[in-house]
């Protein structure tokens, strides 16, 4: 699977539909319990799906606690992911065990958690983006000198991107400093824009060009099979395209994906 459902127009990550599908199951079957066994174990689910995505959102952010020190203020910007689901899973099972302790609807809650932790591991597995080989082609940068993609030796990113998009103008400064420093090559492949368009942009932004490739054609998006802007692909030594992501990227998810081909080399 590529890791993105489409509906019409609309193209959201697995990952994070899987998430809300099982928010949603946890509430329905914690309102079930509260019917027919204590009718405080709504309130519990509740406070335990917010203590659970609090702790989420910790957990994650301690895991990537560098990226985040470098921008701090996108410890909030959750829109663009970043969940660790053991914390999540922790502290809603205490919070569960606090407020209703070993109790029939406890039980029942904490057996629900249990579950729904299984299956989002397990779906999770499931709608991983199938590894698979990065097409080689010939671009240029904006320079005209050409870039080849998808030649086995060295892991890269590679980011989807054009001057439109407003994902993409949010999270190009961090990409184009993140590309500056990295031991992992990072290229921002723009789509179906000229060379003129993409300077144009960047002299206005004030960012630097050195990352940037272009394909006016926007070949490589179609080659990729990209249904939405921007994508993020992850590529490892061996030239197969090992991690998608769909949609803007955090500096951690980024630096995560990192250390992923780097640990792979």
């Amino acid at each position: 699977m590529d890791g993105v459902i489409q509906i019409g127009p609309l193209a959201m990550a697995t990952d994070r539909l899987i998430a809300v599908a099982a928010i949603w199951a946890f509430l329905a079957i914690a309102g079930v319990i509260a019917a027919r066994l204590d009718s405080r174990a709504m309130r519990a689910g509740w406070l335990s799906l917010l203590a659970g995505l609090v702790a989420a959102r910790i957990g994650f952010i301690l895991a990537n606690i560098d990226a985040f020190i470098a921008e701090p203020w996108t410890m909030l910007a959750i829109w663009q992911g970043g969940f660790s689901v053991w914390a999540g899973a922790a502290a809603a099972l205490i919070i569960i065990l606090v407020m209703l302790g070993r109790k029939p609807a406890g039980l029942a809650l904490i057996a629900t958690v249990a579950g729904l932790f299984v299956l989002h591991l397990g779906a999770a597995t499931l709608i991983a983006p199938d590894v698979r080989p990065m097409p080689r082609l010939m671009l240029t940068d904006l320079d005209g000198k050409p870039v080849e993609l998808g030649i086995p030796g060295r892991p890269m990113v590679i980011n989807l991107w054009a001057t439109w998009c407003p994902p993409c103008r949010r999270e190009m400064p961090m990409l184009i400093d993140v590309a500056q420093s990295s031991k992992v090559p990072v290229l921002l492949v723009n789509q179906g824009e000229d060379a003129a368009a993409i300077r144009a942009f960047l002299a206005k932004q004030g960012l630097a060009n050195g990352a940037i490739v272009t394909d006016p054609g926007g070949v490589l998006g179609k080659v990729v099979a990209s249904v939405a802007l921007p994508t993020t692909l992850f590529v490892n030594k061996a030239g197969e395209i090992a991690g998608l992501h769909a949609g803007e990227i955090s500096r951690a998810a980024l630096t995560a994906g990192m250390r992923d081909l780097q640990r792979t080399q």
